[in-house]
């Protein structure tokens, strides 16, 4: 009996010691789990706030960003890309070439493409798309937007403009070589001072475009200039100055309204005078003999306006958004007689531009144009007194 109760007694003690030994197994296994558990609540906390902040350094990126996985299942869109996925038609463009040079990346194979959408606004983007891999694996693809309306205006101004001046410059320079060509077999010296008096003309046409073209040269290199407070009516009369010998062979009267001394902008008081002096120029020129051409100053409580009005030709509706263009011409017949250099508007613009301020024409065909620059004004500036016109003839 004895025995047997031994035999028992071990027995309970060594299934004691069993299920003690797998409860801290089990305690022990239950512990890693949990370890692991956090280890990995971790790490995926950790890539989490990773993924967060390669989406915002995405979404900060100005060209359109687009990631797939190697099934083209969607990773990542940035802010800039989801610009182009709407119904309209030029998102569903941007969308189709999109998709189309992902499949192609996702086949291992880089590309890239430009389109154009009609808009408006008109706008040029460019696309490019290259697979990732992973161990020779392609284990998806990303491609690229980039708005490039800006540049390719840039690059087609530029050649223009280069095709402009070779053309304008070639005309007299042309017309130079044949008159001092047909000089030198001419005796009559009549007709000799004839050539010379067109061959000075043309020399002057050309110094004239010359000095238009270094202008907004500088115009563009320099920006503003030397700002500097400018007395708006000074700078006036400055301006009207210089082509008060044009007017007057032309037989046409400037009126400039009495303008407050104490209106004072901040700018490179050249440049304003430069602006100024072309918009009056062209007011004469497009001008009837007999007529009269308006000069007035309106100042609001944050800027001032300089107003030129003429009452000539006027200028065609369907050439209004391209009169401020490089040599851009409304009538090219009539500008080259005058001399014009089809460079003025330009400037006019650009200045008004460098100074944060601007430039607008109002104009009815065959009732004359009205065009006005306008700049920031100085804090304190005074307001226009009332007073009697002055008269430039």
């Amino acid at each position: 009996m004895w025995v047997a109760l031994a035999v028992a007694l071990a027995i309970a003690i060594v299934v004691a010691i069993a299920l003690d030994t797998r409860r801290r197994r089990a305690v022990d296994e239950a512990s890693d789990l949990r370890r692991q558990l956090s280890n990995e609540i971790e790490r995926t906390a950790v890539l989490a706030r990773e993924r967060d902040r390669l989406a915002e350094a995405f979404d900060a990126l100005q060209d359109g960003v687009i990631v797939v996985d190697d099934q083209g299942d969607l990773l990542v869109r940035n802010v800039a890309a989801r610009a182009f996925s709407g119904t309209r038609r030029a998102e569903v463009l941007a969308e189709d070439a999109s998709r189309e040079l992902l499949e192609s990346a996702l086949r291992g194979m880089p590309s890239e493409r430009e389109i154009t959408l009609v808009g408006p606004p008109r706008r040029v983007i460019e696309l490019r798309a290259a697979p990732l891999w992973e161990r020779g694996r392609v284990v998806g693809a990303v491609v690229g937007i980039r708005d490039v309306t800006e540049p390719r205006r840039v690059d087609d101004v530029r050649r223009d403009f280069v095709a402009n001046v070779s053309h304008e410059l070639r005309t007299p320079i042309g017309a130079l070589a044949v008159l001092a060509e047909t000089m030198t077999d001419e005796t009559n010296f009549e007709v000799m001072r004839r050539f010379a008096e067109r061959i000075a003309r043309e020399a002057e046409r050309l110094a004239h475009i010359v000095d238009d073209l270094l202008d907004l040269t500088q115009l563009e290199a320099n920006a503003g200039g030397e700002p500097e407070p400018v007395d708006v009516r000074s700078a006036v009369h400055a301006a009207v100055e210089q082509i008060a010998s044009a007017a007057e062979a032309a037989n046409i009267e400037l009126h400039v309204a009495s303008i407050d001394p104490h209106v004072v902008i901040r700018a490179d008081r050249r440049q304003v005078i430069s602006a100024v002096s072309n918009l009056v120029d062209n007011a004469v020129k497009y001008s009837e003999p007999g007529s009269v051409v308006d000069i007035d100053v309106d100042v609001g409580d944050r800027r001032v306006g300089i107003m030129v009005r003429d009452r000539g030709v006027g200028i065609p509706t369907r050439d209004l958004e391209r009169i401020f263009e490089r040599f851009y011409r409304v009538d090219r017949a009539r500008s080259r007689e005058t001399g014009g250099t089809g460079l003025g508007l330009s400037i006019v613009r650009h200045v008004a531009h460098a100074h944060g301020g601007d430039v607008s024409v109002i104009s009815h065909e065959g009732e004359g144009s009205a065009f006005t620059l306008t700049f920031p004004l100085v804090d304190g500036s005074a307001t226009i007194a009332s007073a009697p016109e002055e008269t430039v003839t």
